[in-house]
């Protein structure tokens, strides 16, 4: 409640103060954004993976995209975990803070969106903190609750069951940046019903 008091006369990184500036503009650009993590307590769990791709002008730009595997060894080695995956996976790889401020970088001001957005925007804040950083300020929607406001309908609702709603393949064992192209099409649809400019 009172961050702000903590960041009174706070030197923040060039790339958060440059992150900061582009909010000076609105945003004409949507990121479906895809997090790979260890769980969804934003104090001990950390992320494995980015996936990002842009929607424009009702278009997924699928050369605007981000996608990178971040090394936690040292989570990994604390809580008794192999490291096979990451050793095999054929992204790109990057300690923590240099994925964050690339991440920040790429993303810019665009609006998130995502399936339980809140889970990835957290884990993201707890990143930017290690960083001496604020939190995000990117607006956020999520799919999921698009999707509950266009059935009006309450409950929890899986990705699967959104992808069986707009007949689409159902999301198997992927990468960050395949579910977010998946999310980036429920998202086209969803905006779409619900007269989203």
């Amino acid at each position: 409640m009172l961050d702000w008091l903590k960041n009174i006369n706070k030197e923040y990184p060039e790339f958060w103060k440059t992150y900061l500036s582009k909010f000076e503009k609105k945003p004409n650009r949507f990121v479906v954004l895809c997090t790979q993590t260890s769980g969804h307590n934003a104090h001990k769990d950390v992320i494995f993976s980015f996936g990002g791709i842009a929607v424009v002008d009702n278009q997924i730009i699928v050369g605007d995209g981000y996608e990178v595997m971040l090394l936690q060894y040292k989570y990994l080695h604390d809580n008794g975990l192999s490291n096979t995956f990451i050793i095999e996976s054929k992204l790109p790889k990057m300690q923590e803070n240099q994925a964050v401020e690339e991440f920040i970088n790429y993303v810019g001001n665009a609006i998130l969106v995502g399936y339980r957005i809140y889970y990835d925007v957290e884990l993201i804040n707890e990143a930017l903190e290690r960083l001496n950083c604020g939190r995000l300020k990117n607006e956020a929607l999520d799919i999921e609750i698009m999707y509950r406001k266009w059935k009006d309908a309450d409950g929890h609702f899986a990705l699967d069951e959104l992808c069986t709603a707009f007949k689409l393949p159902k999301i198997e064992k992927s990468s960050a940046s395949e579910e977010a192209y998946s999310m980036a099409l429920i998202f086209l649809k969803l905006k779409s019903r619900l007269g989203i400019n």
